[in-house]
């Protein structure tokens, strides 16, 4: 169907206003002479507001929007777990692990690494952070927003790469104050054509099954997808297709109590707590600020699930009753979950859907410019002059960081198209991100809070955090991908336990981190936001148990 010309002048008029607004902030809060601090780290300059808000536009994206669109219409709610969770594991970082980072002076997750162990670990893990983040995230989230712009527009696929990578590079290349106050437009609009979509869905589910509002189709919804509605799968309770005509176990990507109090929180814990990409925005700040942003972060995640996964249920409903069912194909006749999102954006009136394909791109383009700053930030400060120019000038920091940015887009562009075959791309994306997950983890964890873990132990789990998950995942095959990261966590952390103890120097370990109490003391208004958003995340738990 397309988009109409209101719909065109709508995203552009979005355009017009995210570039503009980014290049006046970059022309009124330019320096002198930028500096890489100011281009990383936008240090001091971001508020509370543009913090939570650029936490959520760089981490939803199109793998939100339409891979767990996608879950959402094979699976149900219970994929919403990821959001919610994350709500509480903002909670649990700014409490805990914000304060060490700032009192520490951390600017990138490998230095910190290189100060409490030493460079070789810090090289190990800056290097496998890069790999993961441009073949992994930069690359699913390329491939995930051109198929969704494709199937909106009618334009071919790689065109829509290319316009898509051309944006987020330019705004990336204005550095982190740009990408962090164009990200509150982003996150408007995001929130703003989401809700649309969701209304418009829930409103057409009605229309269709004999319902008067949209209150009526959520009841629907409730009705006809029973099985969609449970936040805690057990196993063989829910078969969702696998993108080859078949069906497997939906409990192999949410493995029952693992999602509330097994090893989601492993994959919560380090991507909100111990990735580049996410806590970069919060790194320049001071504590108060900081703490305030992930709190409004955490809000706004408990929104999410609205925005991403109902839609998903409501297209599930439909095509269960008759629709859409060549639009929810591939070219062999198999069911595509992650064509959900794209085929509701074609149903919506005209000016509404250039209103939420505005929402869908500033999600893309605003993950994918948060994508790139890290992967810059990484390679220039810990890489670059590390080990190839160590007197390099804040201009050339600076410098290196914007070719860094393009060099990884070229890099994302070639390997996108090649995730074509993914039955849920928002899948790949954990389980494969997942397997460095769980080393991140158990070195951040032990090297926050036990002064005795060392050096070697730090580096034995770096060493092994990849190929033991390939082991298990083609060993036991049989084990969900969230079990098999618990397992690793538990094996690396023993591990990393016994190495430390059987060093006797580890007793008086000069690099273990001074810690003491009054570092994790939070304010009122704090403690009052984390209670109400804690009671929310119980009484939705109880309600869809």
């Amino acid at each position: 169907m397309g988009l109409h010309t209101i719909d065109y002048l709508i995203f552009l008029l979005y355009f017009v206003i995210v570039s503009g607004y980014g290049y006046w902030i970059y022309k009124r809060k330019q320096s002198k002479t930028l500096d890489s601090k100011e281009f990383f780290l936008a240090e001091g300059s971001l508020t509370w507001w543009a913090i939570g808000a650029s936490l959520i536009a760089s981490n939803i994206s199109a793998e939100q929007f339409i891979g767990m669109s996608g879950s959402g219409f094979a699976m149900g709610l219970a994929i919403s777990t990821y959001e919610w969770m994350a709500a509480a594991t903002l909670i649990v970082v700014a409490i805990f692990f914000i304060p060490i980072y700032l009192k520490n002076k951390i600017y990138t997750m490998p230095q910190f690494l290189s100060q409490r162990y030493n460079n070789g670990v810090a090289t190990i893990m800056a290097v496998f952070w890069l790999l993961v983040y441009v073949f992994v995230n930069l690359s699913s989230i390329l491939y995930l927003g051109a198929l969704a712009i494709q199937t909106i527009t009618g334009l071919d696929f790689h065109y829509c790469m290319y316009g898509m990578a051309i944006f987020a590079i330019f705004i990336t290349l204005g550095g982190m104050k740009v990408i962090g106050y164009t990200d509150v437009i982003q996150v408007f609009v995001l929130v703003l054509g989401g809700l649309a979509t969701t209304y418009l869905a829930l409103d057409l589910v009605s229309d269709q099954l004999g319902g008067g509002g949209i209150f009526d189709g959520l009841s629907i919804l409730h009705k006809e997808a029973a099985d969609h509605f449970s936040m805690i799968l057990s196993e063989g309770e829910l078969m969702i297709p696998n993108g080859e005509g078949g069906t497997r176990d939906a409990y192999m990507d949410l493995p029952g109590l693992s999602v509330v109090i097994g090893s989601m929180w492993i994959i919560n814990l380090s991507y909100w707590g111990c990735n580049q990409y996410i806590t970069q925005r919060a790194l320049g700040a001071d504590l108060n600020t900081a703490r305030s942003g992930l709190l409004f972060a955490a809000f706004l995640k408990l929104l999410m699930p609205v925005i991403v996964v109902l839609p998903g249920i409501a297209a599930y409903v439909l095509f269960k009753n008759g629709a859409f069912q060549q639009e929810m194909t591939n070219e062999l006749g198999h069911i595509k979950p992650d064509h959900a999102y794209p085929v509701l954006l074609e149903l919506l009136p005209i000016g509404l859907r250039g209103l939420s394909f505005a929402a869908l791109t500033a999600a893309i383009v605003a993950s994918l410019a948060g994508k790139a700053n890290s992967i810059s930030t990484i390679f220039t400060l810990d890489i670059y002059q590390k080990f190839f120019n160590k007197d390099a000038s804040e201009k050339r920091l600076v410098g290196i960081g914007r070719l860094a940015v393009l060099a990884s887009f070229i890099i994302a562009v070639l390997v996108a198209p090649l995730l074509r075959n993914l039955d849920q791309a928002f899948q790949y994306i954990q389980e494969y991100t997942g397997f460095i997950s769980p080393g991140v983890f158990a070195i951040f964890a032990l090297g926050f809070f036990w002064k005795r873990t060392t050096s070697a132990a730090a580096l034995t789990a770096a060493l092994l955090t990849i190929p033991l998950s390939t082991f298990l995942k083609f060993q036991f095959s049989e084990i969900p991908f969230i079990d098999r990261m618990g397992i690793v966590f538990v094996v690396l952390a023993v591990i990393m336990i016994i190495i430390s103890l059987l060093d006797p120097k580890s007793k008086n370990n000069p690099k273990g981190l001074e810690i003491d109490a009054s570092m994790f003391k939070t304010s009122t208004s704090f403690n009052i936001g984390a209670v109400i958003i804690c009671g929310i995340l119980a009484a939705l738990y109880t309600m869809f148990w």
